[in-house]
């Protein structure tokens, strides 16, 4: 594709001499500029909402989400996947992110790795895809070699395959069977995709893997209640998420959490729906972790 025909690569009229303006007139065009990446996004919606649909099938049949981009697209998807456990409770293993250059392009630009199909093919290959699993490429032009050469080898294999680019008639958004294409247009900076392109999609990664894991019951109503309780902050973070959930003073909620082993999802199916940790346990395992669904089991069987 020609370089003029990709938007992300066009020169942006409203930020011309950038370079010239004071202080405060460039933070005032960038963000002009950034205003409109949420309405992107929002345009999406209904892409958006198949492709959670696709991932959150995928985890109830024992599948994985694997993104994968290079250089910035990368970076951003290492950062969503990397939240995952300790917000939501997951398996390390159970959303993955592969950076084109490994784990140096994390630290260093890598910008050279993008450029090899090949190499997009053969470390999905290395995580053993399977076609249980979900491959989200990320690609601000639509062109990356290396998420191409990814997204080919997984339709191979019979996985799903979603693209997130910015560009509309790109090979990615033609070849992924879902296409998310936040058209943010051509950015402040003529094309540095960190910018608008990388924050939408920064939204969408958020808005892929929080959707799913809402679907799957890993949160209650509208608290984390599957995480860590790792640090200080996060243990008084969990109390009071149990006293508000369960309804109860904070002595209850910390001698409940003390009986789950700091397991805060046991100990709110405890409060909620009565029983001890074992019961609570058993009802967890048997809903997949989905809270909700063990309190309802739970009181059903009363």
């Amino acid at each position: 594709m020609n370089m003029r025909a990709i938007t992300t690569e066009r020169r942006n009229p409203k930020s011309r001499g950038l370079d010239r303006k004071s202080t405060l007139q460039i933070l005032r065009v960038l963000n002009h500029e950034d205003a409109r990446v949420a309405l992107a996004v929002r345009r999406e919606l209904p892409k958006i909402a198949r492709a959670v649909d696709a991932i959150a099938k995928a985890f109830r049949q024992g599948g994985r989400l694997f993104y994968i981009g290079a250089g910035t697209s990368g970076r951003i998807a290492l950062l969503d996947a990397a939240e995952c456990p300790p917000t939501f409770g997951t398996p390390p293993g159970m959303v993955q992110a592969i950076i084109a250059g490994g784990a140096p392009a994390l630290h260093h630009s890598a910008e050279g790795a993008e450029d090899s199909a090949a190499h997009g093919a053969r470390d999905l290959a290395r995580a053993r895809l399977s076609r249980r699993d979900v491959v989200v490429g990320i690609a601000a032009s639509g062109r990356t070699p290396y998420v191409l050469g990814a997204i080919e080898f997984a339709q191979r294999h019979g996985a799903v395959t979603i693209g997130v680019t910015a560009n509309p008639r790109s090979l990615l958004a033609r070849r992924a069977r879902i296409a998310i294409v936040p058209v943010t247009g051509p950015e402040a900076v003529t094309g540095s995709t960190r910018l608008k392109a990388g924050t939408a999609q920064k939204l969408v990664l958020n808005l892929l893997s929080t959707a799913a894991m809402a679907r799957l019951g890993r949160v209650y109503d509208n608290w984390m209640v599957h995480v860590a309780l790792t640090n200080h902050k996060l243990r008084q973070r969990g109390a009071r998420i149990l006293e508000e959930a369960a309804g109860v003073a904070p002595r209850a909620a910390e001698h409940a959490l003390r009986q789950a082993g700091h397991n805060l999802p046991v100990a709110l199916v405890m409060l909620k729906a009565g029983g001890s940790a074992r019961d609570a346990h058993r009802l967890l395992a048997a809903t997949g972790g989905n809270v909700r669904a063990a309190i309802e089991a739970a009181k059903k069987k009363k």
